[in-house]
């Protein structure tokens, strides 16, 4: 008899996965992907319905609308806290939000994706624009991330959002074929 694997829809490309040290060259390709994710986000999203902004990619997640609001917030957030790294020398502990709460406000549920969309593309090519001029002491500032329990280092950083931007643009695939 033949094992069937079922995936886990929560990490549909796999969980984050912390390394030690990213090589100059794999930080360079994680920012090209953390620069290149509006455009994808917008081309999947850019024509869908109402009703396909309401899917879903398993029991229980949030719609697409939630997870495209999400993703601009999580940039925004991911963006602050570099920034706080960067210039406040007592910043130790990562600046947390309510994620689910957040995908509960009106905006999270009823906002037009576009207005995201805007909102995760700016924000994207600031980021980017930092993320390229960090200097090799600049990328090993690190503080602390109570929910996961470990050090996170600004390399470290750029590798979990170039991750949580391909975790959710998998969602979205997910969502819209089903």
């Amino acid at each position: 008899m033949d094992t069937v694997i079922i995936p886990d829809l929560r990490y549909p490309i796999g969980n984050f996965i912390k390394k030690d040290h990213y090589p100059k060259e794999e930080i360079q390709e994680m920012i090209t992907v953390i620069a290149g994710a509006p455009a994808k986000y917008e081309a999947l999203v850019a024509n869908l319905t109402e009703a396909d902004l309401l899917k879903t990619y398993r029991e229980g997640s949030w719609n697409i609308r939630q997870l495209v609001h999400h993703v601009a917030d999580i940039q925004m957030l991911h963006f602050l806290r570099m920034k706080k790294a960067l210039t406040e020398k007592d910043y130790s502990e990562v600046t947390l939000i309510n994620m689910d709460g957040w995908a509960e406000t009106a905006d999270g549920k009823t906002e037009a994706v576009e207005d995201s969309l805007q909102m995760l593309e700016g924000i994207t090519k600031r980021y980017v624009f930092l993320m390229q001029r960090l200097s090799e002491e600049a990328l090993q500032i690190s503080y602390y991330h109570p929910l996961r329990g470990y050090h996170i280092t600004q390399a470290q950083a750029i590798a979990m959002s170039a991750w949580h931007l391909q975790h959710h643009l998998a969602h979205i695939e997910l969502a819209l074929n089903q």
